[in-house]
């Protein structure tokens, strides 16, 4: 395997984990579409014997992912949920999280719908300032769970605050580094033990794959990690994995254009008269944006807004009426996607809980993709109207 790790980034999103197929010289690592392989004697293989396990498409994309976040060990799993499931399995009934109180919907749901009932009791607080994090360590204390930027207000968590705080307790600190991309950001540089990845958005980048990712160096976690990969079964097929490595060559060309977009976009709904709050890490007045600057090499491409008089069928209504923005789940694919989080990515969380983190009934959330900005700026400016 060729040694990328002294490469820049856009060299090893082409080339990390990957060499040319040894049989026929193929550039492309094969798709290797099977469930299984013979074994040479009974227990005796080139080290694959079943495709829940190992597959070599996957182990490429592994290796890929690994380096793009500086890690050692990368699994990838059949969806970022699969892969929270996986971590959240390291606990046992009794220990307690501290999470965000702006969360992925789909995080809080499982947290409180799935493994609540197993004992594992989840603190979901305002994380903007990691001395908060004191208030509720205790001896169970046995994970600390970030976002940042958060889904979907934006909030920015101070990474390696909370890693130290993490580390002086003996608590393992996670990060969902969704939004930013390892191109963006590399928690594991600042200090976290594992990063978490839905690699269906940016790292896909095209909307035609579901799948998340795990990066750590900790040996130990990894074995515990791996073990629970492979006993469960959450693990991708070759063809996603394929697809996957396809997209992340051109992950860092589409990050400049998403965050290009994204500022521009921002600028403009920031001085629109209808539009309330707008929530873009990249403004100087915005909420830890020294932390953003700090431990981002760019602000990303993903903004929220609140309307003034905060009325849904307002909000409603605006989503209907963008001609490029889809109205659509999901984000960081190549198209401009607008959604509404309280009936769509967020309604699993009670009311009450979203208007404390901002998630009101008018905010709307923008994934800005790769167009012409001008026909972006128009679609909104229509829709807007």
């Amino acid at each position: 395997m060729k040694d990328t790790s002294n490469l820049g980034f856009g060299t090893k999103a082409i080339h990390a984990g990957q060499e040319p197929d040894p049989t026929t010289g193929a550039i492309m690592t094969p798709i290797y579409q099977t469930s299984t392989y013979t074994q040479e004697s009974p227990g005796i293989h080139k080290g694959y014997a079943y495709a829940r396990g190992k597959n070599p498409t996957r182990n490429a994309l592994e290796k890929c992912l690994a380096e793009l976040e500086g890690a050692k060990y990368g699994l990838c799993f059949s969806s970022g949920m699969g892969a929270i499931d996986a971590v959240t399995k390291l606990l046992r009934p009794g220990d307690e999280v501290i999470t965000g109180d702006d969360l992925y919907g789909g995080t809080y749901r499982m947290y409180t719908k799935v493994f609540g009932h197993f004992g594992i009791k989840f603190h979901f607080i305002d994380m903007k300032d990691a001395n908060n994090l004191h208030k509720y360590i205790n001896k169970n204390t046995k994970m600390i769970w970030l976002e940042t930027p958060t889904n979907p207000t934006m909030q920015i968590i101070d990474i390696a605050a909370c890693a130290k705080i993490a580390k002086e307790n003996n608590i393992i600190c996670a990060v969902d580094n969704t939004f930013a991309s390892p191109f963006l950001q590399n928690p594991l540089a600042l200090g976290a033990d594992i990063v978490m990845h839905s690699v269906t958005k940016y790292l896909g980048g095209h909307s035609d794959v579901v799948m998340g990712a795990l990066c750590l160096n900790d040996d130990n976690l990894y074995q515990q990690l791996a073990f629970i990969h492979n006993s469960c079964g959450a693990t991708p097929g070759p063809q996603d994995c394929f697809l996957v490595l396809r997209g992340i060559k051109t992950l860092h060309i589409r990050m400049e254009r998403h965050c290009y977009n994204g500022r521009k976009i921002a600028e403009f709904l920031k001085t629109h008269p209808k539009i309330d709050k707008v929530y873009w890490p990249g403004f100087p007045d915005s909420q830890n944006h020294d932390i953003a600057k700090k431990q981002m090499k760019d602000f990303g491409g993903m903004i929220s807004f609140s309307l003034k008089g905060n009325k849904q069928e307002e909000a409603f209504e605006i989503a209907r009426r963008t001609r490029v923005f889809s109205l659509a789940e999901s984000l960081g694919g190549v198209e401009s996607l607008i959604n509404h989080p309280a009936t769509m990515t967020h309604a699993s969380i009670p009311k009450e809980e979203r208007y404390k983190a901002g998630v009101v009934e008018s905010l709307l959330r923008l994934s800005v993709g790769i167009e012409d900005i001008d026909d972006l700026i128009h679609d909104l400016q229509q829709a807007l109207a």
